[in-house]
């Protein structure tokens, strides 16, 4: 008698999957019942988002009450890179995981006063497949994707795309340099996640910087 029977890799990938469920829901009750807007940021590595981060850090400080937890396989590179404009950043440092989970947000969280907070930044490791399955309990989540990494990057991750509730155009002052086709890039973020709000900027100029600043602080975008 022959049976079928279900992969176990599946059958684990759910469990894992419902357990990091479970804890994003208590991680997302924290952050609403502290008022704290969290925000997960996502990118393949080098899209820009500690360089976002330190010019939203440094331009809404004064306004807006913010902290980072910064995801990275190795160093504290990064969350020394954003103390350096006032705010608190604490590292992350995931070893072999390719992505933050809720169980990591969880943990780290007791290193925040979040009854002093408006917005919690958490900033995801370099990755655009992995991060796309796991809900960290944000209240939003933020795709980058930079103009010199071509057009086509919604496509071939479409699962990461599809999970955002804005979609990023970094380093936009590159965009005539590299030969970035602006309508085509949009085209594909819209095939991937049709309506996706969509913000075009550069983190060194300042182009579009008002329009991010405007979803950081959950208005209209």
């Amino acid at each position: 008698m022959t049976t079928t029977q279900e992969p176990r890799i599946v059958t684990v990938r759910q469990n894992i999957l419902k357990a990091n469920d479970h804890t994003a829901a208590g991680n997302r009750a924290a952050f609403r019942a502290a008022g704290v807007r969290a925000i997960n940021l996502a990118s393949s590595p080098g899209a820009g988002k500690t360089a976002l981060l330190e010019r939203t850090l440094q331009d809404l400080a004064g306004s807006v009450r913010m902290a980072v937890a910064v995801g990275d396989l190795a160093t504290e590179n990064d969350a020394a890179r954003l103390r350096q404009w006032g705010s608190q950043a604490e590292q992350i440092v995931t070893g072999t995981v390719c992505h933050l989970d809720a169980d990591m947000v969880q943990n780290i969280l007791p290193r925040f006063d979040l009854d002093a907070l408006d917005v919690l930044f958490l900033e995801n490791v370099g990755n655009l497949v992995c991060p796309s399955s796991y809900d960290l309990g944000e209240a939003a989540r933020a795709v980058l994707i930079s103009t010199t990494e071509g057009e086509d990057k919604p496509l071939k991750y479409p699962t990461m795309f599809n999970t955002a509730d804005v979609v990023v155009i970094t380093k936009m002052d590159l965009a005539d340099a590299v030969g970035f086709d602006r309508d085509l890039c949009r085209e594909n973020i819209d095939r991937a996640r049709p309506g996706v709000p969509v913000i075009e900027l550069s983190s060194r100029s300042g182009a579009g910087l008002d329009a991010w600043f405007a979803f950081v602080r959950g208005e209209s975008v």
